[in-house]
């Protein structure tokens, strides 16, 4: 990846302050972006940014190409007539440091289905303008994305799999039906992406114009209870009379885990995938390149091959390795994109032949400096041990705990360890010195 030497910071908009009690796409997001530039940062890391299920976590989506609605700032609606100040009525309390999703549901959602109601009701022709070409454009997902939240919002938020096998299995007559029945609903989804998009663009070109980078990411699976499985099963490994995954995605086990984890996204059908000129995956990574400008995979190790475990297994023992077209893929990709600004997530078991699909394309791994202390001087995470300056390194990333809180749960040996190599007499500003580590890597 063409990329020169720079450094940012990892933070999801949901962690940034905000009135509603989570981060937006607003003022905060932009002085934050300012905090960069004069900091001297060139990139801004965040999680996914679809719309979030079960679990509210930015990797378990609605669908791989939208955008979550709860980012959408509603001082700009208002500022742009579609909110009034009386709407925002009496706020509850929210904390200030975690993000309570029920409440913020709770509060968000009718103040967003109101903003709907007053853009169908009042948008000025150029507003309708913008919208009705936005919605042609991005048809190819957004037709499918929004059927599918309005007929979800019908079931009471029942998976796509339970619902009646007519819509589930998408009969040409009862997605008619379905579109007449909840057209309202329809458009107030297809709304909330207009929005979303609209905030997304202007920030992010705010963030380019100040030299920062969006560097984005895309889980290599996508959640069962999805707009993506259920409009594409095909491409999925999936029970053809429950709709259920045939073929479970996970990990066997390993030194960290005597089952192995057992994730439950259907695998992807690479077969059917590769028939079809790899043509979702090139539309999935087209459509995330208009949001951010660095794309890191996770379980990029997925495309070489990938552990398959079958329907009916509680842990992820019994499974089997499957080999994928990662060659393939990122061939084809690369002539449709060009340079590809692409990140691996290599952590983990990584073999040789992982190794070697990330290197034949230049991609750029990962180095975890809290993975750098728990054995000995030859650790590939020290860094006077890598072998190769194409790498990110990071102190941490979102599945680890902050640097502070890495650092005192250790035992008091494993602390003194980490203090003697970075030449620190006191554990006081630990999270600096490990910053700093990484800085002169």
């Amino acid at each position: 990846m063409d990329l020169s030497r720079a450094s940012g910071i990892l933070l999801h908009p949901t962690s940034l302050p905000g009135r509603f009690g989570i981060g937006e796409l607003g003022p905060e997001a932009y002085r934050f972006i300012d905090f960069l530039a004069e900091s001297y940062q060139q990139v801004w890391q965040i999680l996914p940014l679809g719309p979030t299920g079960f679990g509210n976590s930015p990797y378990l989506s609605y669908s791989a190409l939208a955008g979550n609605p709860l980012l959408i700032d509603l001082e700009w609606l208002h500022s742009e007539g579609l909110l009034a100040e009386e709407d925002f009525g009496l706020l509850p309390e929210f904390g200030c440091d975690r993000v309570n999703y029920d409440l913020v549901y709770e509060t968000k959602l009718p103040l967003l289905n109101q903003a709907s109601l007053n853009f169908r009701a009042k948008a000025s022709p150029s507003q309708r303008e913008a919208f009705e070409q936005f919605c042609q454009v991005h048809s190819y997902w957004l037709d499918d994305y929004a059927l599918f939240m309005a007929i979800k919002e019908a079931h009471d938020g029942a998976s796509w799999h339970t619902w009646d096998e007519e819509i589930a299995k998408r009969s040409t007559t009862a997605i008619a039906k379905w579109q007449s029945r909840l057209s309202e609903e329809i458009f107030r989804h297809k709304y909330l992406q207009f929005e979303f998009y609209r905030q997304w663009s202007e920030l992010k070109n705010y963030a380019n114009e100040k030299g920062i980078k969006i560097f984005g990411d895309i889980p290599i699976y996508v959640a069962h209870d999805s707009a993506d499985v259920w409009a594409h099963p095909d491409i999925f490994c999936l029970d053809k009379e429950t709709g259920e995954p045939a073929l479970m995605a996970g990990v066997p086990p390993d030194y960290f885990s005597e089952t192995g984890q057992l994730w439950g996204n259907p695998v992807y059908n690479w077969e059917q995938i590769q028939k079809n000129n790899f043509k979702w995956w090139i539309q999935r990574f087209k459509a995330t390149l208009e949001y951010v400008d660095i794309i890191r995979i996770d379980h990029f190790r997925g495309f070489e091959s990938f552990w398959a475990v079958p329907q009916g297994e509680k842990v992820a023992i019994n499974g089997e390795w499957i080999e994928a077209p990662g060659i393939a893929f990122f061939e084809i990709l690369r002539e449709q994109l060009g340079k590809l600004p692409i990140v691996a997530e290599d952590l983990g078991e990584i073999t040789p032949e992982v190794e070697a699909l990330r290197d034949r394309f230049d991609f750029p791994g990962m180095k975890v400096l809290h993975f750098a202390f728990d054995s000995g001087v030859d650790n590939p995470f020290l860094p006077f041990n890598y072998t190769s300056r194409n790498c990110v390194i990071y102190t941490g990333t979102h599945d680890n705990n902050t640097t502070l809180g890495w650092f005192n749960e250790r035992s008091p040996e494993a602390q003194q360890r980490v203090l003697q190599y970075l030449g620190c007499v006191e554990p006081e500003g630990i999270n600096w010195s490990l910053t700093r580590l990484a800085l002169g890597s």
